[in-house]
């Protein structure tokens, strides 16, 4: 059977599963079954298959991912999250946009606590939009700060995709995380400029107010008490994999221990939530790891087929440069953003373009950032982002998903904008963990 008639087959398939509604995972997993009786020797290559799912989630390299959930369910049921924000307005001035500026800086900060875009986005919605729409902000002010910073979960560790993403290309975890902590800041720089920028030429989108003094001795207390005890969760997993002093599985296991210490610190996670806590992490790391089995063998279903191959041979013949062939996959990668899933984009397209990355020689840590940041941009893009969903579910009465969407538009520029420096700039994203030691 030809290369081609093999992809139509399996993406055909795939596709036609997704449309009846039937989830990721089993979708996946259904094309699998057909491509083993197919290609991969009928009723005994079943066997391989259960074998291969098998080793495929019992890799010490996924452990990360449920320890980073972890941390994340623990830091917003303690209140460890909130309790920073409040901390970090004491020490904002009278700056045009003060409480968008707030909302970047936090969601900065919490990016560094936890791997999911979405919980990221939740808790500023929750917090920060009622107070900024009691103070007069207008919605390009109020939702685009906090749907643009609640994504930079993704992009500075602990990043849940971006183990997701290393385990699935076979690209270095500890590297892939530490390299996009300069392009999740510079993102945070953009909305930075472009925020208080927007806000200081058109004020009646965010009008000023009054803001309390607060003494200085009562904000730093705030910030020892607040802020300064989560450096501790930072260094326990970017410190210590910079370092080399611990691997990313290690790191992660820290870090939940610390964010566990810290709760307990507080007084606000007993015995209750602790088990809730525990419980949605199963849950949540039980579906993502079925994920990740169903892409596993579907990647190998791809390369017995003879599919994978043949497309990268066919794309090899077009002769695209290195960086013609990377902007190519980028552009996929932004059009898919708008309508499926991260984990599913990644379940697709990794398959497909890792063979193509290692034909190219193009360096698999640089490509896996600006993979990163395409599934970022994807959390915003519509119709279908999920960030967008979350700010219109948590967002007070009267935001429509067009509200959501036009207050993203900009912040998308923003990430765009980095994707071009990246891609043009490679050491933006490799200089950082070319000093690991």
């Amino acid at each position: 059977m030809e290369w081609y008639y093999a992809l139509l087959i399996i993406f055909g398939g795939l596709i036609l599963f997704m449309m009846t509604g039937m989830p990721v995972a089993f979708a996946f997993l259904l094309v699998n079954v057909i491509g083993v009786l197919i290609w991969w020797g009928g009723p005994s290559g079943l066997e391989q298959l259960i074998g291969s799912i098998h080793r495929s989630v019992t890799t010490f390299t996924y452990l990360p991912f449920p320890m980073f959930v972890l941390m994340g369910e623990v830091m917003f049921r303690s209140g460890l999250g909130t309790n920073m924000i409040e901390a970090l307005d004491k020490w904002l001035g009278r700056v045009p946009g003060r409480l968008g500026l707030l909302a970047i800086v936090g969601g900065t900060l919490v990016a560094t606590l936890s791997g999911s875009g979405q919980a990221s986005v939740a808790l500023l919605g929750s917090t920060l939009v009622p107070e900024m729409e009691k103070r007069g902000y207008k919605k390009p002010m109020s939702l685009g700060p906090v749907l643009g910073s609640g994504g930079l979960a993704v992009m500075i560790p602990p990043s849940n995709l971006a183990v997701i993403l290393g385990a699935l290309a076979m690209i270095s975890i500890g590297k892939l995380l530490i390299a996009i902590i300069i392009p999740g800041l510079l993102m945070a720089v953009f909305y930075t400029i472009y925020t208080v920028g927007r806000a200081w030429l058109q004020p009646h989108l965010a009008p000023p107010y009054d803001v309390p003094p607060t003494p200085f001795q009562e904000k730093l207390k705030s910030a020892a008490r607040d802020i300064l005890p989560l450096s501790l969760v930072v260094f326990a997993v970017t410190g210590l994999i910079f370092l080399g002093v611990a691997t990313p599985s290690e790191a992660s296991a820290c870090g939940a221990l610390v964010t566990f210490g810290l709760a307990a610190a507080t007084g606000k996670i007993g015995w209750k939530a602790t088990k809730q806590t525990a419980m949605t992490a199963v849950r949540t790391s039980v579906m993502v790891l079925f994920i990740i089995a169903g892409a596993t063998a579907f990647s190998q279903i791809l390369a017995f087929s003879g599919a994978s191959k043949g497309l990268v041979s066919f794309i090899l013949s077009v002769q695209l440069p290195p960086l013609g062939a990377v902007f190519a996959m980028m552009v996929i990668l932004l059009i898919l953003g708008m309508f499926i899933n991260a984990t599913a984009i990644m379940m697709i397209t990794i398959p497909i373009f890792m063979p193509i990355v290692k034909s190219i020689g193009v360096d698999p840590v640089w490509f896996g950032v600006l993979y990163l940041l395409n599934m970022e941009m994807g959390g915003t893009t519509p119709p279908f982002g999920l960030y967008l969903f979350v700010m219109k579910g948590i967002a007070p009465p009267g935001v429509t998903l067009e509200d959501c969407i036009r207050a993203a538009f900009p912040y998308l520029i923003c990430d765009f904008c980095v994707l071009m420096l990246i891609l043009v700039l490679p050491p933006v994203a490799l200089w950082l963990p070319g000093l690991m030691t």
